[in-house]
């Protein structure tokens, strides 16, 4: 059964960096402001094999990103010693450490469009790309370059799925169903309803 607009979820994480640099306030603020409804809330130090199931990733995306890895070091004239497919898993690698390294706040969300609009709040992957105005490019500065030159994770604050689909398969690696809490917010009649009957006394 196709699930109504109103109840489309996303997953939103605030990364290691995002918790260091008590950006917590700050982020949840902005996803509040859009009328979301946060459905789901903890704060958990990661499991490598979560993240491993999380990050799901496929050869072609390896050898897609190792690439890139290679065209930077060659760039900056530092040597390659590995294949494309090693560095685009070094990748998820360096991610799992970097989730693993301390505590994340973990998050599901819901509202219509909720994966577009928290998309469109977080910004580009890359800070340095990502546009004024969004989390990523507002609160920090770190690039592909650089993380790759230091060989570690890019820094980018906040995690949050791709699509619809991509939160569906990502929700239950993190959370059980019991901990998504259905329950009404007064501000839903005035973003939803068709009439707003019962404003006016």
């Amino acid at each position: 059964m196709a699930v109504h607009p109103k109840k489309e979820r996303v997953l939103v994480m605030i990364k290691p960096d995002g918790i260091q640099r008590a950006l917590i306030g700050a982020i949840i603020t902005r996803f509040e402001q859009t009328g979301l409804k946060f459905i789901a809330m903890k704060l958990i130090v990661p499991k490598a094999e979560q993240c491993w199931a999380h990050y799901n990733k496929d050869e072609e995306w390896f050898l897609k990103k190792g690439a890139r890895i290679i065209a930077d070091r060659t760039e900056h004239g530092v040597p390659i010693d590995k294949e494309p497919l090693e560095y685009g898993k070094d990748i998820i690698r360096a991610n799992v450490d970097f989730f693993t390294s301390g505590p994340v706040l973990a998050m599901v969300i819901e509202g219509n469009q909720s994966v577009a609009i928290v998309k469109k709040i977080v910004g580009g992957t890359e800070p340095t790309t990502s546009d004024v105005g969004t989390l990523r490019g507002d609160f920090t500065v770190d690039s592909y370059a650089l993380s790759s030159l230091d060989d570690r994770a890019v820094r980018n604050l906040v995690h949050c799925s791709d699509s619809p689909e991509e939160a569906e398969r990502e929700i239950p690696i993190w959370f059980e169903k019991g901990e998504l809490i259905n329950y009404r917010l007064v501000q839903e009649q005035i973003l939803y309803d068709v009439n707003l009957d019962g404003i006016l006394e």
